[in-house]
């Protein structure tokens, strides 16, 4: 190993020895701290850097050499939405063992409030950012820009990664989710939308583009509200949309919230579901497995992203970068009784 010059005179640093022995400076302290988590091969070439600079470590610092926290910086736009909280629980369970710590915050889809939080989180100098969605402000993006630390954007995937992201597509869910209606023999399929962020806009793109594809387009089909997402909302939209196109045939709603209401209606209104009218939701929560009739729905990897986000963000602390920056989990299309009419 040949010497590198250190910046500065004194005391060794862990940043000296990171750059020594060609790795990141937390990959150094896990190592010293938790060998039985590095490769044999990892321990030696620290070991050597170590014994190479005379390094001692000081027991009383917490903190890296280079001033970053273990912390992972997190913000998602809902804690009650159970979307984020199977996201969350993903990051949670991935860094369980080790010795990150995750700091959680709520941006309640709001743009502003997600400038505010990433200049609170940079100014603590995390090891990693963990950010949902793809649609961040200008000034937001370029905080993340100039963030000197991995970024991952999760939930969705898009051409301009901002540095990594993991998650699919929403807009072929839309797509997906409507081809799978007019397949099971639907012509006049709504499109039922509650708060309508950017990921429920790109699902309407999908139904939209997959219904004027099949000719079937038409606005009136279309019923949204930026209101937040609730079962009762579920069937207050489906009244609407059935006052505007009493014929209606099928529905393919932007979350499941929206699904399930749409179903109380149904059996309220002696509707008969899929013979009269399909219904079709999006994330395939647990209860649509349960509902009666059970509900067909998009399934989403929500617990995966939140792993994968994790194991990018790692490997980039490492200095072991993934040279796919854009992982796409996608999505299936999980079939169930609101959609089946062949019975």
């Amino acid at each position: 190993m040949k010497p590198r010059t250190r910046r500065g005179g004194g005391r060794p640093t862990i940043a000296d020895v990171a750059r020594l022995a060609g790795v990141g400076a937390i990959t150094v302290s896990r190592a010293l701290r938790e060998p039985e988590r590095v490769s044999e091969t990892l321990r030696q070439q620290i070991q050597q850097a170590v014994e190479e600079l005379g390094y001692v470590p000081d027991p009383n610092a917490r903190a890296l050499a280079s001033a970053r926290a273990e912390v992972f910086g997190v913000l998602v736009p809902s804690l009650t939405n159970a979307v984020f909280a199977e996201v969350v629980r993903g990051i949670y369970d991935s860094l369980s063992d080790g010795p990150f710590r995750v700091q959680l915050a709520n941006t309640h889809y709001s743009g502003l409030e997600e400038e505010r939080l990433l200049q609170l989180f940079l100014s603590q100098r995390p090891a990693a950012l963990i950010v949902s969605g793809i649609d961040q402000t200008d000034t937001s993006r370029r905080l993340l820009e100039t963030a000197d630390c991995p970024v991952v954007q999760i939930m969705e995937i898009g051409p301009d990664p901002i540095d990594m992201m993991v998650g699919f597509s929403h807009l072929e869910g839309g797509r997906v989710a409507t081809n799978h209606l007019i397949e099971a023999g639907c012509r006049r399929i709504g499109f039922l939308g509650a708060r309508m962020d950017p990921r429920s806009q790109r699902r309407l793109a999908g139904y939209k583009a997959a219904m004027k594809a099949a000719g079937l387009f038409d606005p009136r089909l279309v019923t949204t509200t930026p209101v937040p997402s609730s079962v009762t909302l579920g069937r207050d939209l489906f009244r609407d949309a059935l006052a505007k196109m009493p014929s209606l045939d099928g529905v393919f709603c932007n979350n499941d919230d929206i699904a399930l209401g749409v179903i109380f209606e149904c059996h309220r209104a002696a509707i008969a579901v899929p013979q009269t009218i399909s219904v079709c939701g999006f994330n395939d929560l647990d209860m649509m497995q349960v509902a009666y009739p059970s509900v067909t729905s998009i399934r989403t990897h929500r617990y995966e992203i939140g792993r994968q986000a994790v194991g990018m963000a790692m490997a980039a602390i490492d200095g072991s970068r993934p040279e796919n920056r854009i992982v796409d989990l996608g999505f299936e299309l999980r079939r169930r009784e609101s959609t089946d009419r062949q019975n």
